[in-house]
């Protein structure tokens, strides 16, 4: 197996990070620094803290020059950074000292490295949205169609009372709504600007250092904290939180399509997919799994992450490798859950007759909470709930329905409570609700 299953190209399928998968490379981290290097020379020529000429050929050099990441392993691990590498190979490309002397002017590895992170985590949420705009869409649609089609709700995995399968679908989306919702204010509060030297006094960058760093900011279209956040890792945690949350959103779904697509009590299809190797007629939940195997991972991800925030001084390298580990990982699992939670939620499909059944089912047990509130209105309640226990008892022995139980000993009851279509609550209303939320994205 490969070393992580989003580079294996076996596993492309079973977990794909589409899109996502180029952000996390590199090549893509070679290219995102090589444009905050070109920038800040950029800006810095404008400022008057580089000679103008200097910073032009730095900015077109950095837009055109090519360099290997595999010529910088050697000084990578020289210096548990890339960055000296890939200035001294950029100076080395431009061929031009007199201008190359400027590049990386009072900045410090860890402003490139880390500016650069947010160019690719932006270019990642653009990407996430799209894919959660996409799965709300069809989850409201199955909210609208289905609001009205009795489904056994669980609690404790076992059969409670009556919701609607569009009900089932608004909370899947829900928690997913409220996170595209979070978008612009994380983008505004995370996506930090980084440059303030070497130990974040922003001393080798001058009197203009502000104006640099703001500057910076608004050519990069990144937000100026205006101050350094070299080991303040919040805006990183900030962004790994929201990914861990999908994870967490698509891995309920998940876990609760393996439960909905059991042997002989299918109530949801995935389409064809799920083969095993030796038994024919076996479709295997495939796709809810890897939600649930990522959901699980991403968790464990977030503990290193919180655990590497924990910095020392100015300049932690230990901690900051952490999030060199973690971090990646974290992003493409999140952006892997998407894709697959996109694609599943396309080819889902409720089985009607199925999910109705259980909501109604012969013995009608799922009707035991309604009957007691009926009870409650002509005894007390401890004796209504107790009365409804003995006549569920006694259905679950004598196999019985409910309701022919309830006929014999309480005529007075108005046998239209237990049936489904009367019993499921607010739950066609709130599949509405989600279903309008959605279309008005």
């Amino acid at each position: 197996m490969a070393g992580s299953v989003f580079d294996s190209p076996m596993f492309a399928r079973l977990f794909p990070t589409g899109e996502a998968g180029r952000l996390f490379s590199d090549s893509a981290e070679v290219r995102a620094m090589l444009l905050v290097e070109g920038m800040l020379a950029k800006v810095q020529g404008e400022l008057g803290v580089i000679p103008q000429d200097s910073a032009f050929f730095i900015q077109r050099s950095a837009m055109e020059v090519q360099i290997d990441p595999a010529g910088l392993a050697d000084e990578t691990g020289q210096n548990g950074v890339s960055v000296p590498g890939l200035v001294a190979a950029f100076r080395k490309a431009m061929e031009a000292p007199e201008h190359s002397q400027y590049i990386h002017w009072g900045a410090t590895s860890q402003d490139i490295i880390d500016t650069g992170l947010m160019l690719r985590l932006r270019q990642l949420l653009t990407l996430a949205e799209a894919d959660l705009k996409a799965i709300l869409t069809t989850l409201g649609q199955l909210a609208d169609t289905h609001a009205d089609t009795p489904m056994a709700a669980r609690t404790w995995g076992q059969h409670a009372t009556v919701t609607s399968f569009g009900a089932q679908a608004a909370e899947w989306g829900a928690p997913l709504l409220e996170l595209l919702g979070e978008l612009p204010a994380l983008r505004a509060g995370s996506l930090w600007i980084s440059l303030s030297g070497a130990a974040g006094t922003s001393g080798a960058l001058g009197p203009k250092a502000d104006e640099t760093r703001a500057a910076l900011a608004k050519t990069l279209n990144l937000t100026d904290p205006g101050r350094s956040w070299h080991v303040d890792r919040t805006p990183v945690l900030r962004i790994a939180t929201w990914l861990a949350r999908i994870n967490t959103a698509l891995g309920k779904l998940g876990a609760d399509l393996l439960s909905l697509t059991q042997s002989g009590i299918a109530e949801v299809s995935l389409g064809p997919a799920g083969a095993s190797s030796t038994m024919p007629q076996k479709q295997n939940p495939v796709a809810p799994s890897a939600l649930v195997a990522l959901a699980r991972q991403s968790a464990s991800l977030m503990a290193t992450l919180q655990g590497g925030a924990l910095q020392t001084h100015q300049r932690d390298g230990a901690a900051w490798f952490a999030e060199w580990l973690s971090l990646p990982q974290l992003c493409l699992g999140a952006a892997s859950a998407l894709t697959i939670a996109r694609n599943t939620s396309e080819s889902l499909s409720p089985n009607t007759d199925v999910i109705t059944s259980t909501a109604d089912n012969p013995l009608g047990l799922i009707h035991a909470e309604a009957l007691s509130f009926a009870l409650a209105t002509q005894m007390p309640r401890p004796d209504a709930q107790a009365a409804t226990k003995a006549l569920c008892r006694e259905a679950g022995e004598t196999q019985t329905p409910l309701q022919t139980l309830v006929s014999r000993d309480f005529p007075q009851v108005d046998m239209t409570l237990l049936h489904a279509d009367t019993q499921m609550g607010q739950a066609p209303m709130l599949a509405r609700i989600f279903a309008r939320n959605v279309a008005a994205l």
